[in-house]
């Protein structure tokens, strides 16, 4: 079937190469039943490819279903995706189809597939190795005929080597991969969708049709756009009803466009270790970055009151001076705000100074316990933001799912 066909059947914009390569790829694989693995950052579009690759499939006129694991609670996905037997858990009133039952013969789209539990993954092999599956609470093989189609915003293979998703799964979904590019990579198709997205509002909310002139477009077309194809439709959809002038400027634009898009709650990691959704490799990353970065700073701050005491001079602007006390601390007050400019040192040792000079000074290894400081970030995270788990998990750089396991792991009281 024709590229273009495609793109206008499913209201596909841009031609750019990367684009056009991973349509072509959606097309080629869609007679087969291999399994896909759609890899994409978040808001790229790829519950698209996973529609077009069933509608032109021989299972088009069966059953297709769209699951975000990432959505389901741990504890209830098996039951979701494989249905129960009537008492098996707490809740379990009736007997229930799984999805893999009430899609027999179709197709399922597993989105977030990097979130799914380690025994829901090898419940999930079995299916695609041998079709059987076996209801949470029965001892009963069943058999089924899915076709599955995996889709995430993470580095699965190095997920596998944190063990945090099994690698003989990873190479059976890996059967056929298709990358779908980020926004920023297919530039030339921005202008395109802005002025696809503007003209679909301005239909919709009755109102002139928006132009952009020359800054604005380069403005537009060099932003870096971390929410992809999703973020530009939101701000197509801003300017369309909140400008009033409908030749947007650059300095007009400026108003809508978010000044630091770059800007974390958390340190970012080096640009190896990144994901390419922005997400961290893993939670234990982000803890040794902040706790690198700590002691980096209360080094330079050490070195900055030693310099002081070495030349009074320095510190007429400061609040202390040598001969005001015979022993300087230097620990600081906890805080709730987690970044790395507010460390938080717990192991604090006492500088001696007598008469203006340094009489003993040994450097410290400063504890880094992992675990500890990992609990003490959660709690922090909780208590601000009053026990919304949404919000601390946002706040921290990890899932909700994640979050209430670690809530579990250490035993915290919300």
């Amino acid at each position: 079937m024709d590229i273009q066909a495609i793109k206008n059947r499913f209201g596909i914009i841009g031609n750019s190469p990367a684009l056009n390569y991973a349509l072509q790829v959606a097309v080629q694989v869609a007679n087969t039943d291999l399994t896909v693995l759609i890899n994409g950052e978040s808001g790229v579009g790829k519950e698209v490819f996973s529609q077009i690759i069933h509608a032109l499939s021989a299972r088009k006129h069966n059953p297709f279903i769209a699951v975000n694991c990432g959505a389901i609670p741990e504890g209830t996905i098996d039951s979701e995706l494989f249905g129960h037997e009537k008492g098996s858990f707490t809740g379990a009133v009736d007997n229930r189809k799984g999805y893999f039952e009430t899609v027999n013969g179709g197709t399922i789209f597993l989105d977030e597939i990097g979130e799914m539990p380690l025994g829901t993954q090898a419940r999930l092999l079995r299916v695609l190795e041998t079709g059987e599956y076996i209801r949470v609470g029965s001892s009963k093989v069943q058999k089924t005929d899915v076709r599955v189609i995996a889709a995430t915003n993470r580095d699965l293979l190095e997920r596998t080597q944190q063990g945090k998703f099994r690698e003989d799964l990873y190479y059976r979904l890996n059967t056929v991969p298709i990358r779908v590019p980020a926004l920023r990579d297919r530039k030339e198709d921005i202008p395109l969708l802005f002025r696809k997205f503007s003209v679909d509002f301005s239909e919709k909310y009755k109102t002139p049709s928006i132009q952009l002139d020359d800054d604005a477009r380069n403005m537009l077309v060099n932003y870096p756009w971390r929410g992809n194809v999703r973020e530009l439709k939101n701000i197509a959809e801003q300017i369309s009803v909140l400008s009033s002038d409908k030749m947007v400027t650059g300095n007009d634009l400026k108003r809508f466009l978010p000044e630091h898009p770059e800007v974390n709650r958390l340190p970012m990691l080096a640009a190896p270790q990144q994901q390419s959704g922005g997400d961290f490799a893993s939670e234990r990353d982000i803890l040794y970055k902040l706790f690198f970065d700590m002691k980096k700073d209360v080094t330079e701050l050490k070195k900055m009151f030693f310099d002081i005491l070495q030349n009074p001079s320095l510190g007429q602007n400061h609040d202390f001076h040598p001969a005001d006390s015979h022993v300087l601390h230097h620990s600081f007050p906890a805080t709730t705000d987690i970044t790395p400019q507010a460390p938080v040192i717990s192991n604090a040792q006492p500088i001696i100074i007598q008469d203006g000079k340094i009489d003993h000074h040994e450097e410290v290894e400063e504890t880094l316990s992992i675990a500890d400081k990992e609990k003490e970030l959660i709690v922090k995270a909780l208590k601000k933001h009053k026990g919304k788990r949404k919000d601390a998990a946002l706040d921290l750089g990890i899932s909700e799912r994640t979050l209430y396991r670690k809530l579990k792991e250490y035993n915290i009281a919300e």
